[in-house]
């Protein structure tokens, strides 16, 4: 359903043929009922990367609602989800391109993303790693933001900046490629001007002698 009419369709239209509908781009969504085992799996899951989940949340600050563990994601290290009585991500498009919003509703209507990571992803895994080690290295921070970023654009978002994402993107393209970052240059405007050694001018005035 990625239809305009259909965001306000599935609002009135609860459940269809007997089927409850359900939007799989918001939290809380179940596939079936767990099992016992399977509960306390994912709660020992979920400990196990409490300390990943804190990292990012302090790294992202406010553009992530919360970072919980993921239960749906198979192949995507990440996703973003929004509240269950928020806008999808399609809604708060329709709603940004419409000429006489009202911008003091998109205050409190706009999603309120929450990230879901998969704990069984390479990626997520190496990260892991990285941020109990050292949660303020550098890297992590570009991991992460690089990770919310390709999530925004594959739930549906806008990137607010691209360009900060395009840069990301070309210095992990330098590094997989062993490109070392340009040493930058000094700017000589400010310099002072060479003093002239005076054992150098007496040498230059015999040579003009000579």
């Amino acid at each position: 359903m990625t239809e305009p009419i259909d965001e306000y369709m599935v609002q009135q239209l609860k459940e269809f043929d007997g089927k409850k509908l359900v939007c799989v781009t918001k939290e809380g969504v179940k596939f079936e009922d767990e099992t016992e085992d399977e509960k306390k799996k994912l709660e020992d899951v979920k400990k196990e990367n409490e300390n990943l989940c804190k990292v990012i949340k302090e790294i992202l600050n406010d553009k992530i609602e919360k970072v919980e563990t993921s239960q749906k994601l198979t192949d995507s290290p990440c996703c973003l989800v929004t509240a269950e009585h928020g806008w999808t991500a399609y809604m708060e498009k329709i709603m940004k391109a419409q000429a006489l919003r009202d911008n003091s509703m998109g205050t409190y209507m706009q999603a309120k993303k929450t990230m879901e990571i998969n704990p069984d992803h390479s990626i997520i895994k190496e990260l892991k790693k990285k941020a109990d080690a050292d949660k303020s290295d550098k890297t992590v921070k570009d991991l992460v933001w690089l990770l919310y970023e390709t999530a925004m654009l594959t739930s549906g978002f806008n990137l607010e900046e691209p360009t900060n994402f395009a840069s990301r993107i070309h210095r992990m393209i330098k590094l997989g490629m062993s490109i070392d970052e340009p040493a930058v240059e000094e700017s000589t405007e400010d310099m002072p001007a060479l003093q002239t050694d005076e054992a150098s001018t007496e040498s230059s005035k015999m040579e003009e002698v000579d």
